[in-house]
């Protein structure tokens, strides 16, 4: 296997009209790759500096976890920090995380930044939303959201080799009409579910906003973690309620 390590979005442009694979950090492509052959070639971004920014509003995708601090709000850093072990999170990176992996711990945290995402092709970079990302398996360049006024995350307890823990991140973001709204996403197993309510007038409010997207869906004890997550959120001086 040939691994190619651009230097430059032109010269990443030509591995990928050459066809090689991106890896990220290797951590989940690696075994499948033992089990069924190596790819003749593969790309990794990690000496691209698009690809390795970390400030606030931007996140390289090459980025590897470890590395993520207090330069991005809270819920990014703290859904990084809880990922796998620190082996991994010195060697996993942002866009393997994001679009390689089944799990994508990051993101809820993601979803509720609005983060957008910039992507490259072998004739351009632009930018697009995640959902598309995810649906077609772009290379990720890196991440970028309007800073929010607050924001946190939380990973349940969860049995080793049982279903994945369910995560809860909330962050409270400031409108064009300069409204405060709150915007929750979690995972609960495989599925990830967002929603947003207004939080300008209180706890409650968001709360019951929230029972009306697809967040209200959750189980009961889904919601009551959601809830409490919330109410945490909000009361927070810096939590968006008048």
């Amino acid at each position: 296997m040939l691994l190619r390590l651009p230097e430059s979005v032109s010269e990443a442009q030509e591995c990928i009209a050459e066809g090689a694979v991106p890896v990220g950090g290797a951590t989940l492509v690696w075994a499948g790759w033992q089990n069924d052959g190596f790819p003749e070639r593969a790309m990794s971004l990690r000496n691209l500096p698009e690809a390795n920014v970390i400030a606030p509003g931007a996140l390289g995708s090459a980025v590897v976890l470890n590395r993520i601090d207090e330069r991005v709000p809270e819920v990014l850093h703290r859904a990084a920090a809880t990922v796998g072990t620190g082996a991994v999170r010195r060697t996993a990176t942002v866009g393997g995380n994001l679009v390689g992996s089944t799990l994508r711990c990051l993101l809820p945290a993601a979803l509720v930044l609005d983060a957008r995402a910039t992507v490259l092709d072998r004739d351009r970079i632009y930018e697009t939303d995640l959902a598309e990302v995810l649906a077609k398996q772009h290379l990720l360049l890196s991440l970028h959201w309007r800073e929010p006024v607050t924001s946190s995350y939380r990973k349940l307890p969860a049995a080793a080799g049982g279903p994945p823990p369910f995560v809860v991140a909330a962050a409270v973001r400031t409108d064009d009409d300069g409204l405060s709204r709150l915007h929750v996403a979690v995972r609960d197993g495989y599925d990830v579910l967002a929603g947003s309510a207004p939080c300008g007038t209180g706890t409650e409010e968001a709360i019951d906003g929230l029972r009306e997207t697809a967040i209200g869906t959750l189980y009961s004890a889904g919601w009551d973690a959601v809830r409490q997550h919330v109410t945490d959120l909000l009361a927070r001086p810096d939590g968006g309620v008048r």
